[in-house]
């Protein structure tokens, strides 16, 4: 009964692969109602990867666009509110390390004193752990930061690399002293005031590095009332 029963299956397979392919084919309409074409899918391009939080994706929706657009106001963020005080202090951070790393660098080799060829290493090497804390810092926070220093900064640079001798060593210490307490106001300001975890850390290494190359600037002995901001009334 069994083997009866499975013949004319056989035969049935047998008849059905001796069909053409295409009399089988079911037919439908050009455009299927409610599907997409596939050509166009082939040809659309790929979507865009960026987000606020380059390594989460994930978590691009969580912040609004409206809320990361424009450099004023709060954004919102995963790590607490992004002041704009929070994102001048990321860039200010940068636009530092742009010409004092630089200038440090060639103190190294240009000042006439072994004590400022001395600091000036240190104040290099931790100029470049700013920096690095700096634009790991934007990325995540989609920050844009400066890539040439300011007109004063450039100025400052000219002016002590034009000067050679013990002239070199003071214009030195003058103007980088006076750049770093600028910042070091600002960077009390955001320590105190931040509410984003991540720009907390960042303001207590950035006070940290800036309190130490003020106390190294000084211990050369070249600092003079120039070197210092004027004080506030």
């Amino acid at each position: 009964m069994r083997l009866r029963r499975s013949r004319p299956v056989i035969v049935v397979c047998g008849l059905a692969a001796m069909v053409p392919l295409g009399a089988c084919a079911p037919s439908f309409p050009a455009q299927s109602a409610g599907l997409p074409d596939v050509a166009a899918v082939q040809t659309t391009a790929p979507l865009p990867t960026d987000t606020a939080f380059p390594e989460e994706t994930q978590d691009a929706a969580e912040t609004p666009k409206a809320d990361q657009e424009g450099d004023s106001g709060m954004w919102l963020t995963k790590w607490g509110p992004l002041s704009e005080t929070d994102r001048s202090l990321i860039k200010k951070v940068r636009l530092a390390t742009l010409w004092e790393m630089v200038i440090a660098q060639e103190a190294v080799q240009k000042a006439s004193t072994a004590k400022v060829r001395k600091i000036s290493s240190e104040i290099a090497s931790q100029h470049h752990e700013l920096d690095e804390a700096a634009r790991d810092l934007a990325t995540k926070l989609n920050v844009e930061l400066p890539v040439r220093p300011t007109d004063d900064q450039q100025s400052w640079m000219s002016d002590i690399s034009g000067r050679t001798g013990i002239d070199y060593d003071t214009t030195y210490v003058k103007w980088l002293r006076l750049a770093h307490g600028q910042i070091f106001g600002l960077i009390g300001t955001v320590r105190g005031s931040t509410q984003n975890t991540l720009v907390r850390a960042f303001s207590e290494q950035c006070n940290a590095a800036v309190l130490n190359h003020q106390r190294l600037l000084e211990s050369t002995g070249l600092t003079t009332p120039e070197s210092f901001p004027t004080p506030s009334a």
